[in-house]
C-alpha cells in the first residue's frame, strides 16, 4: 500500500482553509492542467457529510473517472474522502486543519494561519504489477497533484 503525508502552512484562518478544501470549484480550478471536470454528484459549492462527486480527468494521456465520498466531517478540523468507484483498488485522503503552531512566521501582526495536513493512502489494482506502478510512478504523480491542489487553495485563501 502506498502512502504519503504533506503539510502546508497557509496564511489564512482555519475556517476559510477548511471551506475552500471542500469546494468542488476550487478542486476543478486546481486540476485544469488535467482537464478535470465534474461528471456527476455535487457540481458546485461546498461538499458536506455523505456527498459524492465523480471526477473526470486525463492522467498519463488516459481519461479516468473516480467517484469520491466525503465522510467524517468535523468542521473546521478535519474531513476524509475515499474512492467508492474508480481506477484505484483503494484511495483514502484524510484532511486535517489546525491553527499554525508558529504564528510568528506571518508577515502582519494579528494574521491567522492554518497548518493543513493531507494524509493519502492508495493502492493500484493488479497485485504485484500495481505495487510496482505505485512505487515507480503513482506516488510521485499523486504528490504532484496534491501539491498543485494545495498551491491553488493557498493562493485563494491568502488572497481573500
Amino acid at each position: 500500500m502506498g502512502s504519503f503525508v504533506l503539510e502546508r502552512t497557509i496564511a489564512a484562518p482555519i475556517e476559510r482553509v477548511f471551506a475552500l478544501s471542500l469546494d468542488v470549484g476550487v478542486h476543478v480550478d486546481s486540476m485544469v492542467t488535467h482537464d478535470e471536470r465534474i461528471a456527476d454528484g455535487v457540481r458546485s459549492g461546498r461538499m458536506t457529510e455523505g456527498d459524492t462527486v465523480t471526477w473526470d480527468a486525463r492522467h498519463f494521456g488516459i481519461r479516468f473517472r473516480m467517484t469520491s465520498l466525503v465522510f467524517d466531517v468535523d468542521e473546521p478540523h478535519a474531513f476524509s474522502d475515499r474512492q467508492i468507484r474508480g481506477p484505484f483498488a483503494e484511495f483514502r485522503h484524510r484532511h486535517t486543519f489546525e491553527p499554525d503552531p508558529a504564528p510568528g512566521t506571518l508577515e502582519r501582526p494579528g494574521e491567522h494561519a492554518t497548518l493543513m495536513r493531507d494524509e493519502i493512502v492508495f493502492r493500484s489494482p493488479f497485485g504485484p504489477i500495481g505495487r510496482l506502478v505505485d512505487a515507480l510512478v503513482m506516488r510521485r504523480h499523486l504528490v504532484r497533484l496534491i501539491e498543485q491542489r494545495n498551491d491553488t487553495l493557498a493562493a485563494l485563501a491568502e488572497r481573500s
